[in-house]
This record gives structure tokens, sequence and C-alpha cells, in this order.
């Protein structure tokens, strides 16, 4: 299901518009529904939040399906999060991970180009 799940998400991100990406989350979602409850509803309350990038000009949303922007995420996540190795739940361990997106977001948005727009050109 891993595989299926990952195909599938980044064919909505993939999409070329955002009504597009909106139909194949509905779809996405309803062939999950009856096999993975928790994770069709988590889908469809939170993927949409993801549909800002189709407001971005194409050459900037490029940049951000390349794997490289999210491979740096992981490999910060996955360092930080071997330190703590064992959450008493849920809530505490996304507390740790949206306080490490939060300081990425900071240091891009202060210091990096990466997709500042005169550099797109």
């Amino acid at each position: 299901m891993g595989r299926a799940l990952a195909a599938d998400v980044r064919s909505i991100f993939n999409s070329e518009s955002l009504p597009i990406a909106t139909q194949k989350l509905a779809a996405a979602v309803e062939k999950y529904s009856t096999i993975a409850l928790r994770l069709a509803a988590w889908m469809e309350e939170n993927i949409q939040e993801g549909f800002t990038v189709f407001a971005f000009p194409e050459t900037i949303r490029q940049r951000l399906r390349t794997s490289n922007l999210c491979e740096i995420i992981n490999r910060q996540i996955k360092r930080r999060t071997r330190v703590a190795s064992i959450f008493p739940n849920e809530a505490s361990c996304l507390r740790l991970v949206s306080a490490i997106l939060m300081e990425l977001s900071d240091d891009w948005e202060s210091s990096n180009a990466y997709l500042n727009p005169q550099f797109l050109r």
C-alpha cells in the first residue's frame, strides 16, 4: 500500500491545475476510505493545505516538486527525532516536527534564495 499511496499523492501534486488536483484528491480519498479510513480522513483534511503551490508560477512549482527540498527536510527531521527516539504520544512528536519545520522556514525566508523569483528567470 505504501508505494501505491506515494504514487497517488505524487500524482495529485503533479497535476496541471488546482481543479484537476482536487479531483484526484477526491478519488484518492474514496479509494482509501474502504481500506484505511483514518488515512482517508487525514488526506481529506490536510492535503488541501498543500494546494497553495498551485498559486505559484510553473517555474517555482517545478522547484517545489523536486526531491532535494524534501530530502533536506526529511534529513533534518530524522536527525532531530532520533535524539528523542521514543515519544510519549502523537502530540509530542507533532510539536517537535512543527518546531523543526518552523525553524527551517525562518532560515529559508531570511537567507536562502532557492525560491526567490529574481533567480528563476
